[in-house]
């Protein structure tokens, strides 16, 4: 068996395809990292989609570069008439700016053929036609790696297409907060759309939760400690910051032709320090900053005035583009200003290149620079600041990094970071780096060239794949679990050949009337039983063979209003507190649980109460509930998302919380509140009170619950019982050991039931409360005939 297949799909491929002749192409291999990276996943067989750099249109053509890329492991995508409002259009003028924070840019005036929606259009066709490319080279059990802005909507495309397929995407640009991303008119389409994919990687921790607070604030859905959850799908989002391959910086820097390089370039800079800077020509470089930076160091220090040196290597980038023809005027203004001012016949303090240099030249130059100066106002990642510090040998640099590069992340410990609006901060870090003693150099030398060294970019190729594998492996396990509508007639069998039965039931959407049909009064939500429901419960209730638990997040005396008249065991605000109906409530918080953070929470939720009609909020001691379900859809929708902001802002900026996103509401708990850590307290507390003589060997859980509170489903099943459990009781500081003796289940007398949803971690489900109506009464009936 061959090695398993790697689709990368990025908007370029790795060459750039050049026509010699009428059948004849010639390659020339694009440079970087990235591309040595993902052909260097030897685990993998790499074919590589994308766009050849050049516009083909005459099928001969088109047939003899596919055959010759087909040589070099790459697939040709054919944009045609969409290039140019895609990828000038829709990519750079509008998702590039916005990503780096640079805004929407304004509609073309001249051009009524030129629009928002024309180049979306442009966008999504040029998706579709990277989808055809992947369709027909896609083989069964192959994995499909998005990468970058360009291709957003392709993990939606692929996975309508194909559910199984294994897909991941990868953002190499900053992703912004999400007040900066909503102002993207296909804000919502587009998040959905990377939501689909198994695996969504960034550079930093910063940009994951920026992407993770978007989701969170225009989708309204659940945000987990792993990533997203989307109605039941959870889409991890992790943090991968790539690298460079160190070796060949390290190797290069050691040729002879390179040593040579250094030594002709330290005399020609005649003994001056040397400030280094490596940029592409484009508006998020901040060069002219840099510059403004270095001029205000020379102004405030004369004795360094003919002593040190700025050279800016400005490679240019997208020449025609009218916004970075004035970046390029703007920085020679800039240096002809600071030259007249500081220069001298025979120097000037600056030295301005608009071109690409030799690899061999640049690493000679990174060896022998002071200080690499990296200004960036946004930036992915800037690479430059690792392969400076690759080539630093003999004499240590100091790196100056902006704090608003990804880089800053990474290598921000042995960097002087600054904010790179901040003019005279800058000037002042030069002066600090210029000054530095060499024990300093060294030391922060080492903390960064250890991570440089052990971050390549092979490592963060391994990491992301390695991740997505082990995704899509559990998640084709967890396939095998989607849940079977409830088998009534098993549930009563094993039921009448029980004799110790358990029941857990939920109480909104479970035991009440359908949620659509609730009465909504001032303050809060009249929860009630079903009116059909009660003489039923009673009877089930009084079974001597049967005990009842109702496990909500209400509070006491909702349950007490409701319950109060039955033999059963309540269990308020998710099992926090806990009493049979015939004596009183036991308080079962854990120790410890800081609930500082509920006032600071009750004021946000009154503010947007008092602002969203028809909307409230119910307060119990360990969460806080904020419900929108009687408000107006969208707007409730709309205040919700705001409200996140709020609290993430303020009163839970440091608590140990955790906030739900409901269907139409938002729950903040503090951490560790779930039905399912709370059954543990409940069980023990009902061994330690009634005395048991029998095995439990029946247990019937049935809820309409929240994601985090499914794991009450998973902790009876069977085989998680087999071994002896611990359940804490009131009687006593320690646990009572409870043995198998008294759970004591087998597979098929135990059954999971959620109340309305399919995608569930149990293993049936039920339509509404009103088929739980007719199951109780099936169970009543028996009890009567028994």
């Amino acid at each position: 068996m061959g090695r398993p297949r790697l689709l990368v799909v990025s908007m370029s491929l790795p060459v750039t395809a050049k026509r010699s002749g009428e059948e004849s192409w010639s390659f020339t291999m694009s440079p970087g990292g990235l591309v040595s990276a993902l052909l260097g996943l030897k685990e993998f067989e790499t074919k590589w989609i994308g766009w050849p750099g050049v516009d083909v249109h005459d099928e001969i053509g088109k047939k003899t570069l596919s055959i010759a890329l087909a040589e070099k492991g790459c697939i040709p995508v054919y944009l045609e008439e969409v290039c140019d409002q895609y990828y000038n259009g829709y990519c750079n003028n509008i998702l590039w700016p916005i990503f780096h924070y640079m805004g929407t840019p304004p509609e073309y005036r001249n051009d009524a053929t030129i629009t928002y929606q024309s180049q979306y259009d442009a966008y999504k066709k040029a998706n579709q036609i990277f989808f055809d490319v992947v369709k027909e080279h896609y083989e069964d059990g192959d994995v499909v790696w998005c990468h970058d802005y360009h291709v957003m909507l392709l993990p939606q495309y692929l996975k309508e297409y194909n559910n199984k397929m294994k897909v991941g995407w990868f953002l190499h640009t900053p992703f912004p907060s999400s007040e900066m991303y909503k102002t993207l008119p296909s804000r919502s389409e587009l998040l959905r759309s990377v939501l689909t994919a198994d695996l969504v990687g960034f550079h930093t921790y910063d940009f994951a939760r920026h992407f993770v607070n978007a989701c969170m604030c225009i989708l309204g859905i659940e945000a987990t400690s792993e990533g997203v959850v989307d109605q039941g799908k959870v889409t991890r989002v992790a943090v991968f910051p790539i690298g460079i391959e160190p070796e060949r910086f390290i190797n290069t820097s050691a040729l002879s032709e390179v040593i040579q390089y250094m030594k002709k370039f330290k005399n020609d800079f005649g003994g001056r320090k040397l400030i280094l800077g490596v940029d592409r020509l484009d508006m998020i470089k901040g060069i002219p900053q840099k510059y403004q930076a270095f001029e205000k160091f020379l102004e405030e220090n004369e004795d360094w005035r003919g002593k040190v040196m700025l050279l800016q290597i400005a490679v240019p980038t997208r020449n025609g583009i009218g916004e970075y023809q004035k970046i390029k005027d703007q920085c020679h203004g800039l240096v002809g200003r600071i030259n007249g001012r500081f220069g001298s016949i025979s120097s000037v303090p600056i030295i301005h290149l608009d071109c690409s240099i030799d690899f061999n030249q640049l690493c000679a130059l990174y060896a022998i620079t002071d200080v690499l100066l990296v200004t960036s106002l946004r930036d992915g990642m800037n690479l430059v600041s690792s392969e400076f510090i690759a080539c630093q040998k003999a004499e240590k640099g100091v790196l100056i990094l902006s704090e608003f590069a990804g880089a800053g992340q990474s290598l921000g410990a042995g960097a002087l970071l600054v904010n790179p609006w901040n003019i005279k901060e800058v000037s002042a870090a030069i002066g600090v780096a210029l000054n530095m003693s060499p024990e300093e150099k060294e030391r922060k030398h080492k903390i960064n060239f250890q991570y440089v060294k052990s971050h390549s970019t092979q490592q963060w190729a391994d990491d992301f794949m390695n991740k997505l594998i082990e995704i899509t492996t559990n998640a084709k396990l967890r396939a095998g679990n989607v849940p079977y509508e409830l088998p009534a007639q098993d549930v009563i069998q094993q039921y009448s050949k029980s004799n110790n039965r358990l029941l857990i039931l939920g109480f909104y959407g479970t035991l009440t009337q359908p949620m659509k049909s609730q009465e909504r009064r001032g303050d809060g939500m009249n929860l009630a039983l079903h009116p059909q429901l009660k003489e039923r419960l009673k009877a089930l209730c009084n079974d001597p063979k049967t005990t009842v638990v109702v496990l909500s997040r209400s509070e006491k005396s909702i349950l007490d209003k409701n319950f109060g008249e039955y033999n059963m065991w309540l269990a308020a605000e998710n099992g926090m507190f806990l009493r049979h109906t015939s004596g009183e409530w036991v308080t079962k918080i854990p120790e410890n649980m800081n609930l500082e953070w509920i006032d600071g929470v009750k004021h946000v939720f009154k503010y947007f109460t008092e602002r969203t009609p028809g909307s409230f909020f119910e307060t119990s001691e360990a969460s806080l509930v904020w419900n929108y379900e009687y408000a107006d859809t969208e707007f409730g929708k709309a205040q919700a998302r705001d409200m996140l902001q709020h609290l993430w802002a303020g009163p839970i900026s440091n608590a140990s919380v955790d906030v739900v996103r409901g269907g139409q509401s938002v729950e903040v708990h503090a951490v560790g509140v779930t039905k399912g850590s709370a059954m543990e307290r409940i069980l023990g507390e009902i061994v330690h009170n009634k005395s048991i003589t029998t095995p439990i060997d029946y247990v019937l859980c049935m809820g309409c619950f929240l994601g985090k509170d499914e794991d009450i489903y998973t902790f009876l099943e069977p085989e998680l019982t087999k071994k002896t459990k611990s359940f804490p009781s009131s009687g006593s500081n320690s646990p009572k050991k409870v043995s198998s003796t008294i759970v004591d289940l087998k597979g098929e007398n135990y059954f999971s039931v959620a109340i309305g949803q399919t995608y569930t971690k149990a293993r049936y489900f039920l339509h509404s409360s009103d088929d739980v109506v007719q199951l109780i009464s099936k169970l009543c009936t028996h009890n009567n005939n028994a």
